[in-house]
């Protein structure tokens, strides 16, 4: 049974009268991956927004950090899994099939990251992401040394608890609209 027929609850803009520095990015979205990624065509109701989410998303995920591209992907899947985000779990689940070559890895981390063959390091990092998602409260000085152990720097940290804040605001946001992910995601690197 296929997911539903749309992209958001709230609907979305119209992509011919979106400004022309968006429509360049719809273009280059088609061009790389055949389709734009509907997160976008959600956010298109607000462009001001869409261009925040697009800023914020490209300094998390693709500039220069102490954690790999595929690293940050595992942190997205395993926020989205704590809060049961639908969206970013096909969306950043093929991500993770996609950097890691390994068509089970993003599962795995979908349904439970603690299966995982991950290195400590890596463990680390998840088990930080999850417990700053469901219990944020109870982050503290355990968790920070816990991180410098596996030689996450003050920067690595920053950009780990940061890359988790965003996808948890980002699954909010796919929770509150009733996002669905473009069917595409789901046969990509199988």
């Amino acid at each position: 049974m296929p997911q539903p027929d749309r992209i958001s609850a709230l609907g979305i803009g119209d992509p011919a009268g979106l400004d022309e520095d968006l429509r360049a990015i719809y273009a280059k979205c088609v061009e790389k991956l055949g389709f734009v990624p509907n997160v976008f065509h959600a956010y298109s109701l607000r462009p001001a927004k869409l261009r925040n989410f697009i800023a914020m998303y490209n300094e998390l995920m693709l500039a220069p950090s102490g954690l790999s591209k595929l690293e940050r992907e595992m942190v997205a899947v395993t926020v989205s899994s704590a809060n049961r985000c639908y969206y970013c779990l096909v969306a950043h689940g093929q991500a993770v099939r996609r950097l890691s070559g390994d068509p089970q890895l993003g599962e795995m981390i979908a349904l439970n990251y603690r299966v995982a063959p991950l290195d400590r390091r890596q463990r680390a990092m998840l088990d930080f992401a999850w417990k700053l998602t469901v219990t944020p409260h109870l982050i503290d000085d355990g968790d920070r040394d816990g991180l410098r152990r596996v030689a996450l720097s003050e920067e690595d940290i920053f950009d780990l608890a940061e890359t988790a804040a965003f996808f948890n605001l980002s699954n909010r946001m796919a929770s509150a609209t009733d996002m669905m992910p473009n069917p595409e995601y789901h046969q990509l690197d199988r």
